[in-house]
């Protein structure tokens, strides 16, 4: 595994993003695990995040776009620090934009803040984490009635690795539904692999006890 993806895992246990325990997912699995960005809550934090974010961005689409799109709410703060790594890091001067929950008919009105979106644009969207691929189906339809716009690609922080509401993977499911790359900075299976029976800062995070639960999910969830 690379160095920056051991880093990555780390870094979400330390600014408590990555939580075992038992949680409900925003498509009503009951799941071990749960990758929450909200806990990013620091300026630094959020700098670092972007980093990341833009190293797989870059890795994945080099170049080859015009807006980051994040979806409301999570998506706002992933948009603004990742441009901003993609500008610092590597010279990218890519727009960006979220949507509203609610459109809003004064002032800077609409459905969209940030950038408006054109005819001809090149799409990224970015995501703290997929489960089952619910709110990409949401988002698609707002971007493709701003104009004839081409979405690159889905990026997100963890791949959950499991089923969309078929039998193929979430990410898998998007890509061959929507014909858009996607990737992520890291897997389950790498988080599971780097922290499992590893102490880290004192702890064991990831026990033979977490481990089984995780497996019995995947049983239940994963792709197979």
């Amino acid at each position: 595994m690379e160095q920056y993806k051991q880093e990555f895992i780390e870094f979400m246990v330390d600014c408590q993003v990555l939580k075992f325990g038992d949680f409900v997912t925003k498509s009503g699995r009951k799941t071990p695990f749960f990758v929450n960005t909200g806990f990013y809550r620091t300026g630094s934090q959020l700098a670092k995040l972007g980093q990341y974010y833009a190293k797989a961005i870059a890795a994945k689409y080099g170049t080859d776009f015009d807006v980051l799109f994040g979806p409301a709410y999570k998506g706002i703060p992933l948009t603004v620090t990742t441009s901003i790594a993609l500008s610092e890091e590597y010279g990218m001067n890519v727009r960006y934009c979220s949507n509203r929950k609610e459109i809003k008919d004064h002032g800077d009105k609409g459905i969209l803040l940030g950038s408006p979106i054109q005819d001809g644009d090149r799409i990224v969207i970015i995501e703290d984490v997929t489960t089952a691929g619910t709110s990409i189906r949401e988002t698609v339809p707002i971007l493709k009635s701003q104009g004839e716009v081409d979405i690159r690609g889905l990026v997100v922080s963890v791949d959950r690795m499991e089923r969309g509401t078929g039998q193929k993977s979430a990410l898998d499911e998007i890509q061959d539904t929507y014909g858009m790359d996607t990737v992520a900075i890291v897997t389950m299976a790498e988080v599971v692999e780097h922290l499992h029976n590893r102490p880290y800062k004192g702890q064991v995070i990831i026990d033979d006890s977490m481990k089984e639960a995780i497996d019995r999910y995947y049983e239940e969830y994963g792709v197979h």
